[in-house]
């Protein structure tokens, strides 16, 4: 169920099932995130029916418009969660509904007693460090390392 976190005209909520509206909104949003991303409404449906991700939505009058994905996992060391995919249609920014959406993953983080939350952006995104950090987040000194196979 959404649920307003700030803004009362923005409700975050966990999206449940995805209907047609949603998908093209999804596809609308993941072409702002990365323009190598192909949209798949089947992959959508994967993450909203996978036990460990959650795909959270910003809803204005019931259109989405941002989104972020929570994902938790057990490990020997503590439960852990990871965000990804946090993105905000460009005509919607500047409202406070990217915060809106950490605020929710971090309270989330808390009720579920995770270990740590931890998120990556490139070092250029100068606003997007300092929102982060704003919300919580702190820069780590490490690398990050990617295999793609």
């Amino acid at each position: 169920m959404d649920q307003a976190i700030s803004n009362p005209a923005i409700s975050i909520g966990t999206l449940e099932e995805v209907s047609a509206r949603d998908a093209e909104a999804l596809a609308r949003l993941l072409a702002q995130l990365s323009a190598s991303a192909a949209f798949d409404v089947d992959r959508i449906n994967e993450i909203v029916d996978h036990d460990a991700t959650e795909l959270l939505v910003a809803r204005l009058g019931g259109q989405i418009v941002g989104m972020a994905t929570f994902v938790t996992f057990p490990l020997p060391s503590g439960l852990r969660g990871h965000v990804e995919d946090v993105v905000v249609d460009d005509a919607m920014r500047g409202r406070g509904i990217a915060r809106q959406l950490l605020r929710a993953m971090t309270g989330l983080a808390r009720e579920r007693g995770l270990r740590t939350l931890d998120l990556t952006s490139r070092p250029s995104r100068e606003s997007a460090l300092r929102l982060y950090e704003s919300v919580g987040f702190e820069r780590r000194a490490t690398n990050v390392l990617r295999y793609t196979p």
